[in-house]
């Protein structure tokens, strides 16, 4: 565990190259639509070791002076208050997160755009709040036939009827708070715009994955597949490229399948398609910062294990269905692995039979397994942790680093005065009370300054977790899996 499979300064050495390579290509203009995660990118870090979660936004950073963001939200996202699963808040909320990120970063996001706006009330009163805050919003209409009617697309009834979005730098950066908000569309109507108003400008995507340069079934491209079977999308070797060049180049099928229209598309706005393949879109740079080939085909298959557990659970939870499942095990059987080679399920499992209550383990960076049970005063997650935070320190088994004096009065406060049923201490529990001890114990005090040695380590629990204890190894950067169970038989569980 720990092995490093990838260089990031290679990576964004190359990216930002490359970026630049394709304004100028255009005339020095460029509408780049930005997939994925640009912050926190934490898919691509399990799986490249060595890829820094914030890498996308850093290589921006060095553009920043010819760069500019452009937001775009769908107005029908904003009525029906959709929500970013990993983050837990709306969309609309989402993208007043984004700016402030963009301008922490010292970049200048020029506007919102909201797509799909068809006068939906909460959109409308969105609009009126950015422009409050002294935001730039611009509407992009419906467009009837979209996107295989083209002559009406690309006429003044489709593109020509959405508002022209101003934009002063030569990068135009287009993204979004999800997918299905209308990137593409957006980019696609600036141009048609900028060759109406008789300016050069051009489109190019950049996504990380599926990664255009390494085979269709290796673990990278595999790992996509898993985080995405909720979409259900699926790597291809891309057609177009093979025909054109005679080279095997990945994609997945959406861009595939959409590369006529888009070539189409082009030919009506530019009189030409700049591009022969959706592999030509694409700026991804990520395949040539491999420099461990190995080291990433496990991490890949870590990442793939994880999937399948988190689908478990979410079926479990009623937001997954058996079709995913039946995908992610495909994968599994593609990429020649299954849940033993995750060593903290067995690990945790036999813990869980042996006490006859939930259980969960650690595997720590160096390798080692440390278990942690169920007890009168702790839940499994915090014996677990505290298990580790002693090994880590060097500190001996038997040491008590928090007294149940102090521990009693906790659960006193649980229980009496917040209403809560469970008195065991969670996760955040557990660190507050030994970072007090903390203050005046040398031992807690060693312990507490292992918590950065955590990172990168797996855990399973036996049972599902709850979302307190899940957000603090998020928080931890420990990566978590369950078992598809609940602790107890009740049908609510927060």
């Amino acid at each position: 565990m720990g092995k490093i499979g990838f260089d990031n300064d290679i990576y964004l050495k190359m990216q930002s190259e490359k970026i630049k390579e394709r304004i100028s290509a255009f005339g020095g203009k460029l509408y780049l639509e930005f997939g994925g995660k640009l912050f926190d990118d934490y898919h691509a870090s399990r799986v490249l070791p060595g890829f820094k979660p914030d890498s996308k936004i850093n290589m921006l950073a060095q553009l920043k002076d010819q760069a500019e963001i452009v937001i775009v939200i769908n107005a029908a996202d904003i009525e029906k208050n959709k929500v970013r699963s990993d983050l837990g808040i709306t969309y609309d909320l989402d993208v007043l997160r984004l700016i402030d990120a963009f301008r922490g970063y010292g970049l200048y996001v020029g506007s919102v755009c909201l797509t799909r706006f068809a006068g939906q009330p909460s959109a409308i009163a969105y609009q009126k709040k950015l422009e409050s805050l002294g935001m730039k919003v611009y509407r992009h209409y419906p467009i009837d036939g979209y996107p295989s009617n083209i002559p009406f697309i690309v006429s003044d009834e489709g593109y020509g009827r959405n508002e022209y979005i101003e934009t002063t730098r030569s990068l135009v950066v287009v993204t979004a708070p999800g997918p299905g908000s209308g990137k593409m569309a957006t980019c696609l109507s600036q141009l048609y715009h900028e060759y109406k108003r008789g300016i050069q400008a051009g489109y190019a995507k950049y996504e990380t994955f599926p990664v255009w340069n390494l085979p269709l079934k290796h673990p990278v491209n595999l790992a996509y597949e898993a985080a995405t079977a909720d979409l259900n999308d699926v790597n291809m070797i891309d057609p177009f490229h093979l025909e054109a060049y005679g080279e095997t180049t990945v994609n997945y099928n959406r861009d595939v399948e959409i590369f006529p229209v888009l070539s189409a598309t082009f030919e009506k706005i530019m009189g030409k398609c700049p591009y022969k393949s959706p592999t030509d879109m694409g700026v991804n740079m990520a395949g040539f910062g491999i420099i461990d080939d190995e080291a990433v085909r496990q991490a890949s298959n870590q990442e793939i294990i994880r999937r399948y557990y988190s689908v478990l659970c979410q079926k479990r939870q009623g937001n997954a269905d058996e079709e995913q499942i039946y995908k992610l095990e495909l994968l599994m059987k593609q990429a020649g692995i299954t849940i033993e080679d995750r060593p903290v399920v067995s690990a945790a499992k036999v813990k869980a039979e042996a006490t006859g209550e939930p259980a969960a383990a650690i595997e720590l960076p160096n390798g080692q397994i440390i278990t942690g049970k169920t007890s009168a005063l702790l839940g499994a997650s915090s014996a677990m942790l505290l298990n580790a935070l002693k090994v880590l320190a060097g500190i001996e088994d038997q040491v008590q680093l928090i007294s149940p004096a102090a521990i009693g009065p906790i659960q006193d406060l649980k229980v009496t005065y917040l209403g809560n049923k469970n008195p065991r201490l969670h996760t955040d529990e557990i660190l507050i009370a030994l970072s007090i001890c903390a203050a005046t114990d040398d031992k807690a005090k060693k312990a507490i300054e292992q918590l950065k040695n955590l990172k990168g380590s797996e855990v399973h629990s036996s049972v599902i977790l709850s979302q307190v204890d899940m957000n603090v190894f998020r928080k931890l950067g420990i990566n978590l899996t369950c078992e598809p169970d609940y602790q107890s038989q009740r049908l609510y569980h927060n």
